[in-house]
């Protein structure tokens, strides 16, 4: 694979009790929090000022980790772009007694250079000393583009939605109404739960994300869901300690053994919360599954909106 990027960092976790979920495997929140802070920790090599998350996206979960093995999440930056750069992701396992290694996740995430002072971040280009980094620095002004456009399409399929109020409706018998799933959850963000620039830690949010929205799942499977994927952890703006956070989930639609989960993040100071003035600072869209104790999949019922 050639030498490593000098912007490169790699992280090692154990897996402690206290990371894992109620199948004793690794919590989705403890490894986006660490996901989080080794791509943080790779942007400001690259960048050499503070840099805050903007976005995370392409969230795969491959394989499962479990108490005992060690969680390795080595980080480099792709592509730096003006004020913005990407971010790789590759999270493995490895089984201490026979000393295998899996593919737990991958992840693409965009960083923003923070300015000092008045001054005007310009980042330097990514030194590319690889086959490997040479086709990541092209795929990532791909993805960047899907990035930026995925935002425009979103927004004119809500518009046309809401202009021809054709909205889908689910006619089968049995099916769930998605208000069953709706899930409320109120955060206080606290001094342990901010990061090194005071903003309330990037890595934190999803944690939390996740898990109202395995909540919300949950209400449909009768069972633990399993996190899978998340599309677009989009950081609409920053949150501050003292900032009460509102997590609203609620089940989009089923797919026969999936199931999405849609979540908003609203932030409020002091004042904000009296007067009810929201804002709006986070979203994402994530995909589950789950298994009966077979390690079979489950179905899921229909939905209706």
């Amino acid at each position: 694979a050639g030498p490593p990027s000098p912007m490169a960092v790699c992280m090692c976790q154990a897996v402690l009790p206290a990371h894992a979920g109620p199948r004793g495997e690794l919590g989705a929140g403890p490894l986006l929090r660490w996901m989080d802070a080794a791509a943080c920790l790779a942007a400001e090599k690259h960048a050499g000022v503070s840099c805050v998350t903007a976005s995370m996206d392409d969230i795969q979960f491959e394989e499962a980790a479990r108490v005992g093995q060690i969680i390795a999440i080595r980080t480099k930056v792709n592509r730096a772009f003006k004020t913005s750069m990407e971010v790789g992701i590759k999270v493995t396992v490895q089984d201490v007694l026979t000393n295998a290694e899996k593919i737990v996740s991958v992840a693409y995430a965009t960083y923003v250079a923070k300015p000092v002072g008045a001054g005007k971040v310009e980042l330097k280009p990514v030194q590319l000393l690889s086959a490997e980094d040479h086709l990541e620095h092209s795929l990532a002004i791909e993805r960047r583009r899907i990035r930026l456009g995925y935002v425009q399409v979103f927004q004119k399929l809500m518009q046309e939605s809401n202009k021809e109020g054709d909205f889908y409706t689910c006619e089968e018998k049995d099916a769930v109404t998605t208000e069953h799933t709706h899930v409320q959850s109120t955060e206080l963000v606290l001094p342990p739960h901010a990061n090194h620039h005071g903003n309330t830690f990037g890595g934190q949010i999803m944690a939390w994300m996740q898990t109202v929205a395995s909540i919300s799942a949950s209400r449909l499977c009768r069972s633990h869901p399993i996190l899978k994927s998340v599309n677009m952890f989009k950081f609409w703006g920053p949150s501050f300690v003292g900032d009460r956070l509102v997590f609203n989930a609620i089940v989009n639609n089923t797919f026969h053994n999936s199931v999405e989960v849609g979540v908003r993040v609203e932030a409020y100071n002091c004042e904000e919360w009296i007067k009810d003035q929201p804002r709006h600072i986070n979203s994402a869209f994530l995909t589950f599954n789950a298994v009966n104790d077979k390690g079979e999949l489950l179905t899921f019922p229909r939905v209706k909106p």
